[in-house]
């Protein structure tokens, strides 16, 4: 990422600024011997993968101002860190020409604080019983001493340009699929009855490193047997058994960019009879709704419509006598935007246009019969209508059986 693709970005977001209004955003800080990942909004308008850096936007009746705050090296400490960023390659790295240090923000900040009427800010979603952001304890100064100033967080102003992807940015996407996909493959060619989920895990955070990259796009889901019937199951750590079916809902990071694909295959090498009846259904759903996709359609439509089959599904797998009651074994909304967050921008009542890129995750899950299905692509919305970014990754029955018996 670099200048030529963030530059126009905050010149759109800045453009679409009220007059004395601002923009502050704060670059995510690094715990001792952690690695370090980026803030999305930092990264999305800087390109900057650096440590505690702070933009500053601001736009009044003279134009637009930018400046950049950068952590100040410390010779001492460069044994023991690194050398830092120093102010000419952040400046070339962003386009941002006023690059200063950190020490510097406060009084910049408040020097400009009398004609500032309101502040957009990555402070986050505010709850009542936990503590302050770290963007608003920055900005609790700002709320003492300029009362008159609004302080609000950024996503309702950069949820536009963030919900359009660009060519750069699908490209970034499929490469985070791609390497998915591959991982998806390694653990088919190589999964055996008595491994543990983890074990699992690991085979594809192995493709993901040695792919280049360097993060889960989000913590991965290994659920073997009943514990694909918990949505959120992230333990990883049981023993897998004959006869189960295994549910893995992961996702590699490409520069922020993440991946979110679903498959499941049965760790015995093929479906059982009752396996095959779920997975058929949600797969029938998959298909359907994807092939709803293009622009002008609602999300909360698709939706609908999931609920719809799934529930006429359910009938006719024994598990409901009234299609209405489909929330009792199909309980989680059909998909979300994804980008540079795995749940990105957009939100679920959205209307779809082109460049938009959404999962179609829809699933079955049956505790009673230890049993949970879900089948999750990666969609683009094109001009004419979609593009599936994951149709590499097979998830036909016959395909996944296939290379389940060619496994050495």
């Amino acid at each position: 990422m670099n200048s030529e693709i963030t530059m126009p970005r905050r010149g759109k977001l800045l453009d679409s600024l009220g007059e004395n209004e601002a923009i502050v955003l704060f670059g995510a800080s690094v715990g001792k011997l952690e690695k370090f990942k980026q803030e999305n909004n930092f990264l999305y308008l800087t390109g900057l993968n650096i440590p505690d850096a702070i933009y500053f936007g601001f736009k009044s009746s003279k134009g637009n101002v930018e400046q950049l705050f950068i952590q100040r090296g410390i010779p001492e400490r460069e044994v023991w860190e690194g050398k830092k960023m120093d102010v000419a390659a952040a400046a070339e790295i962003s386009g941002i020409k006023a690059v200063k240090y950190l020490d510097e923000f406060e009084g910049i900040l408040g020097s400009l604080c009398p004609m500032i009427q309101r502040i957009y800010a990555n402070i986050g979603n505010m709850e009542f019983s936990r503590p302050l952001s770290y963007a608003m304890f920055r900005l609790m100064p700002v709320r003492e001493r300029f009362p008159q100033i609004r302080i609000q967080e950024v996503s309702e102003i950069i949820t536009p340009l963030r919900k359009v992807k660009s060519d750069w940015e699908i490209q970034q996407l499929q490469k985070a699929i791609d390497v998915t996909g591959k991982g998806i493959m390694d653990i088919w060619e190589t999964a055996r009855v008595g491994m543990y989920e983890y074990e699992l895990e690991a085979m594809l955070f192995y493709r993901i490193q040695s792919s280049g990259l360097k993060h889960w796009g989000f913590t991965p889901i290994i659920a073997a047997g009943v514990n694909a019937a918990t949505l959120h199951y992230d333990k990883n750590e049981c023993q897998i058994e004959a006869g189960q079916l295994v549910l893995m809902d992961v996702g590699a990071d490409n520069m922020n960019y993440s991946a979110d694909i679903t498959r499941c295959f049965p760790i015995s090498g093929s479906f059982n009879e009752r396996q095959k009846q779920v997975y058929s259904a949600v797969l029938k759903t998959n298909k359907e709704i994807i092939s709803m996709i293009a622009p002008g359609v609602k999300l909360l439509d698709l939706h609908q419509r999931s609920r719809e089959i799934i529930g006429e599904e359910l009938v006719a797998l024994g598990l409901l006598e009234d299609a209405a009651d489909v929330g009792k074994y199909y309980m989680h909304g059909l998909g979300h935007f994804l980008g540079m967050d795995t749940h990105d921008l957009g939100g679920r009542d959205a209307v779809l246009e082109p460049g938009n890129v959404i999962t179609v995750e829809p699933g079955i899950y049956i505790p009673e019969e230890k049993l949970g299905v879900r089948i999750e692509d990666d969609v683009l919305v094109t001009e004419e209508g979609y593009c599936v970014l994951s149709q590499n990754i097979p998830k036909e029955i016959s395909e996944i059986e296939e290379i389940l018996r060619a496994r050495s």
